[in-house]
């Protein structure tokens, strides 16, 4: 199938009453920066996020790698339906959260191990999530090898968990949920449920997400380069934060 730029996807084709956008957050509503907490939501976009969820009827989501109680504090006071940790927790509209209970010890070991391989490298980053630990590994792309390997090692022997390729991270996850199954979630209930999907991500973990969305004939983005089964990219960020303004823009007016 062949992607098309984002230009040749007109703002129009979202409907207040009929369409339901899904967002990934970062590389796509922010910078991707050194370290997780250092991203910044631009004042135009947290108003355009704003404008979308009004006229959608709260038909907005965010699903995210991120924990569902880092994007609140980054998107406050703005509350939205979020997919963290790539789907493996979900809050729907009523507030309610779904999701599969981690083994705790699991994941504390995986951390144990990993500081081993951390301790004696400067610039790296774990991070410790409900139900994943992630190692990044963007100030020091040089120990890319060294980092997978070293992943590859942590979680032997321990059951239920895949390892997660992303943008200089590697990130070892319970097996259950993806973002392509938090999609179809949310499709389910309302104000979702009976809706035209559009989803916007920048990764190789948004791509169940993108085929879940071809799958109903929906709008699918994949933001910055890189091989995709989006039916729409955006060059970067900044192109595709300006057409997400004017569809809110669009929206607001009608």
């Amino acid at each position: 199938m062949k992607t098309e730029p984002l230009s040749a996807l007109d703002p129009d084709r979202v409907d207040a009453d009929h369409s339901a956008i899904f967002l990934d957050f970062d590389g796509t509503l922010v910078e991707i920066a050194d370290r997780p907490d250092l991203v910044r939501l631009s004042p135009e976009t947290h108003l355009a996020l704003n404008k979308l969820h009004a006229a959608l009827g709260g038909a907005l989501a965010v699903v995210t790698g991120r924990d569902i109680g880092d994007v609140d504090r980054f998107l406050a006071p703005l509350h939205l339906p979020v997919a963290g940790v790539h789907g493996l927790k979900r809050r729907s509209t009523d507030g309610s959260v779904h999701g599969t209970n981690v083994d705790g010890h699991a994941i504390s070991l995986l951390k144990d191990r990993l500081r081993d391989f951390t301790s004696g490298a400067e610039g790296l980053l774990i991070e410790r999530k409900s139900g994943s630990v992630a190692l990044h590994y963007r100030a020091r792309p040089d120990l890319e090898g060294a980092c997978i390997e070293a992943m590859d090692e942590a979680v032997h022997g321990i059951e239920g968990i895949h390892l997660l390729r992303g943008k200089m991270v590697i990130e070892a996850k319970a097996k259950a949920g993806d973002k392509g199954r938090a999609v179809k979630d949310f499709l389910a209930e309302p104000p979702f449920s009976g809706r035209t999907p559009l989803f916007a991500g920048d990764d190789v973990t948004d791509e169940d997400a993108f085929a879940a969305v071809n799958a109903r004939e929906g709008i699918s983005v994949k933001v910055g380069p890189g091989p995709t089964q989006a039916r729409y990219r955006a060059t970067d960020i900044t192109e595709f934060l300006g057409w997400l303004k004017r569809v809110a823009d669009n929206l607001a007016r009608a």
